[in-house]
C-alpha cells in the first residue's frame, strides 16, 4: 500500500482518456505513418525563438503554477521567471489573480522575494501605498497631498486569468481565448488536481531550447532506454495513444501490468496500467503517475536556455513520517533522477549537438509523430501570429 490516503472518493476518467486507455489495451495506439523531420535551426536560431517568443509567450494563455501553489485565501507570490515581474494572489474570496508586480505611486516593485508569502494586503516598501489581494488600491499615506486622485483608479495592473482543473493560467494580453484551458480542467479534475497538495517545487535551469525538453514528454521511444536505470523498466517499449484538446496534446503510456482485467473506468486503477501525459501549448507539461502528479512549467529565456519550475502535487499533506519518507522517494527520483539527470541532460547535449550544425534537421520516427505534431502546432500559432501583425 501506498502512502496516499484510501478513503478518497473513487474518480472515474473522462470519455477522452478512457478512449486512450482502450486503444492500448485494443493495441490500437496512435503511430504516424512514416519518418518526418524538423529543421534543426528551429532549436538553435536566435531569430525564430525570437519569433516564438513574440507569438506564443506574449500574447497566448499560459500555465503560470499549479492552484496548489496558493491553497488558501490571503496569499501572495512573485513570479518573475516569465521575463513579467508578476504578482500572483489568492483574494479573500478565494479567486486567483495575476498582477504586474509594480506599484501604481512610482512603479516600485510591490513585493519582494520568491516565495509565498501569507497576507491581508500588500503594502509597497518605498511609500506604503497598500493594496488589496484583489489588486484595489485600500490606501495611502497623506492622501491630501494627491489632491483630486481617485483609488479607483490606481488599482495595481491585472492581466487576463483563468483558473481551471487545479492550474492557474494567465495571458499576457486582453482578449485571451481560454476555452481549450476550460475543457482540459475536466480531465485535470479526474486526477483530483484541484483539490491536490504542494509537496515540493524547484526551479531548474536548463541550457537547451525549450522545445527540446517537451520533446522528451512527446513521444515513448526513449522511455526504455533514457530511462533504463529509472522508470524505463516499468513502460512498454512503444505502447501508446494520443491525440489532442485544442492546441495541446494529450498522451498515453502503457505500463508493464496486464490490462485485460483492469477496470478502465476506475482512475486509480487505470492510473496503474497507463501513465498518462498533457503538453500544454506553449510550454506546460503534466505527468500524473499513479498516486502523484507533477507540472512542470517551461519558462524560455532564450534559444538555448530555459527556465523548468517543477512541482510535485499529493493527495494530502504527508500525516506520518512513513508518509513523508515515501513522497520524499518519489520526488527524487522523478525531481531529481528522471528529469534532471535524464530528461534535461539529453535536452542540453541536444542543445550542443544540433548547436554544432552536423545535422541540418532532426529525424523522427513512427513513434516519435508528436513532436512533428507539436512542430506543426507552433508553427501554426506563428503564422496566425504574423497574418495578425503583419
Amino acid at each position: 500500500m501506498n502512502a496516499a490516503t484510501t478513503d478518497m472518493p473513487i474518480l472515474r476518467p473522462t470519455p477522452g482518456q478512457l478512449a486512450l486507455a482502450e486503444a492500448i489495451r485494443g493495441g490500437a495506439g496512435r503511430q504516424a505513418s512514416g519518418i518526418q523531420t524538423v529543421p534543426a535551426s528551429n532549436y538553435t536560431c536566435p531569430d525564430h525563438f525570437a519569433r516564438e517568443k513574440a507569438a506564443l509567450f506574449d500574447r497566448l494563455p499560459q500555465v503560470i503554477a499549479p492552484s496548489a501553489l496558493l491553497p488558501q485565501s490571503g496569499m501572495a507570490v512573485p513570479h518573475d521567471a516569465t521575463g513579467r515581474p508578476l504578482l500572483i494572489t489568492r483574494d479573500n474570496d478565494g479567486t486567483a489573480h495575476v498582477f504586474l508586480n509594480v506599484c501604481r505611486h512610482r512603479g516600485t516593485r510591490l513585493v519582494e522575494g520568491t516565495e509565498v508569502q501569507c497576507a491581508k494586503r500588500l503594502v509597497c516598501p518605498y511609500h506604503a501605498w497598500t493594496y488589496r489581494l484583489d489588486g484595489g488600491l485600500l490606501a495611502l499615506p497623506r492622501p491630501e497631498t494627491f489632491p483630486g486622485l481617485d483609488k479607483a483608479d490606481y488599482g495595481l495592473i491585472e492581466l487576463p486569468s483563468f483558473e481551471a482543473g487545479g492550474l492557474i493560467w494567465f495571458a499576457p494580453r486582453p482578449g485571451a481565448d481560454f476555452g481549450p484551458a476550460r475543457e482540459l480542467g475536466s480531465d485535470l479534475d479526474a486526477f483530483a488536481l484541484p483539490q491536490a497538495h504542494l509537496f515540493r517545487r524547484k526551479l531548474h535551469t536548463v541550457k537547451g531550447n525549450w522545445k527540446l525538453i517537451m520533446d522528451a514528454f512527446l513521444e515513448s521511444y526513449h522511455v526504455t532506454r533514457l530511462h533504463a536505470g529509472t522508470i524505463g523498466p516499468f513502460f512498454k517499449d512503444g505502447i501508446t495513444a494520443g491525440d489532442q484538446i485544442g492546441p495541446h496534446q494529450r498522451s498515453a503510456v502503457g505500463r508493464l501490468e496486464e490490462m485485460e482485467h483492469v477496470d478502465l473506468t476506475d482512475m486509480a486503477s487505470l492510473r496503474r496500467v497507463v501513465t498518462f501525459a498533457y503538453q500544454l501549448l506553449p510550454a506546460t507539461i503534466i505527468v500524473p503517475s499513479p498516486d502523484y502528479v507533477n507540472v512542470m512549467v517551461l519558462m524560455p529565456q532564450a534559444a538555448d536556455l530555459t527556465l523548468v519550475e517543477d512541482f510535485m502535487l499529493i493527495p494530502e499533506a504527508p500525516q506520518t513520517e512513513k508518509a513523508l519518507a515515501h513522497w520524499e522517494k518519489s520526488w527524487n527520483l522523478l525531481d531529481g533522477g528522471v528529469f534532471a539527470s535524464e530528461d534535461f541532460r539529453a535536452a542540453e547535449l541536444g542543445q550542443q549537438g544540433l548547436s554544432s550544425g552536423a545535422v541540418d534537421h532532426i529525424t523522427l520516427g513512427t513513434l516519435e509523430g508528436g513532436i512533428a505534431r507539436f512542430d506543426q502546432i507552433v508553427r501554426a500559432a506563428l503564422d496566425a501570429s504574423e497574418r495578425m501583425t503583419g
